[in-house]
C-alpha cells in the first residue's frame, strides 16, 4: 500500500464543500434542479464513465499484446485508446487470476481513476469500506455477493494522489466467441474496482 498525500485529502475535502455550496446556491435561485444533478451523477457513475473501463477490459481479453502493455504501463496504455487526464495519471492495473483477487480502496479520501471508471460511487467514498475492506476483505466481498474460495489470496490496493488503481477482471469461461463489444457489456463498474468478480 502507498502513503497518501494528506495536503491532497485536505484540498479534495475543501472543493467537496464548495461543489456543496455551489450546488446549494444554484438550486435556491432555482437555476439547478438538484434531482436532475443526482441523476446525472448517477449516470456517469453507473453508465457513462465505465465504459471507457470496459472497452479496456474487453480489449485486454482479446489482445494480448494490449494485454501485456496494459499491464506494464497501464497509463501509456489506456492513453492508445484515448483515455487520459487528471486523475489518470500514474495508472496500474492488477490481473485478477485462478490464484489471487485483487480489490481498490483510497483509505484516506476516495482517490479513484476518472478517465477509466466515471465518477466514484457513494460506497466507495464512505468510510466504512475504506477501513473495513483493509481490515477484512473477504466479508465486505462476501458483502457484494462476491464469494472465494478460501485459498484464493486477496490483495487490497490503496490508491492515493501519486497512483490509482484498476483491476483487470478474470474472463469468464464460455466468452471465447464473444466480440470485445460484446465483452465490453459484462464488464461492470463495481469488477473494475473488485467488489466483484464480474
Amino acid at each position: 500500500m502507498h502513503d497518501h498525500d494528506h495536503d491532497h485529502h485536505h484540498e479534495e475535502k475543501g472543493m467537496a464543500l464548495r461543489v456543496k455550496a455551489l450546488e446549494q446556491i444554484l438550486s435556491e435561485k432555482g437555476l439547478i434542479d438538484t434531482d436532475a444533478v443526482d441523476a446525472f451523477v448517477e449516470l456517469y457513475e453507473k453508465k457513462i464513465g465505465p465504459k471507457n473501463g470496459a472497452s479496456v477490459v474487453a480489449r485486454a481479453w482479446t489482445d494480448p499484446d494490449f494485454k501485456a502493455r496494459l499491464l506494464e504501463n497501464g497509463t501509456a496504455a489506456v492513453a492508445e485508446m484515448g483515455f487520459s487526464g487528471l486523475q489518470g495519471e500514474n495508472f496500474v492495473v492488477l490481473e485478477n487470476t485462478a490464484e489471487v483477487h485483487n480489490v481498490v480502496v483510497c483509505t484516506l479520501c476516495s482517490c479513484y481513476p476518472w478517465p477509466v471508471l466515471g465518477l466514484p460511487p457513494r460506497w466507495y467514498k464512505d468510510a466504512p469500506y475504506r477501513s473495513r475492506v483493509v481490515k477484512n476483505p473477504r466479508e465486505v466481498l462476501a458483502e457484494f455477493g462476491t464469494v472465494l474460495p478460501d485459498d484464493k489470496k486477496i490483495k487490497v490496493w490503496d490508491s492515493s494522489a501519486e497512483i490509482r488503481y484498476m483491476v483487470l477482471p478474470e474472463r469468464p469461461d464460455g466468452t471465447e466467441s464473444k466480440s470485445e463489444a460484446e465483452l465490453a457489456d459484462i464488464v461492470t463498474r463495481d469488477s473494475m474496482i473488485g467488489v466483484t468478480q464480474l
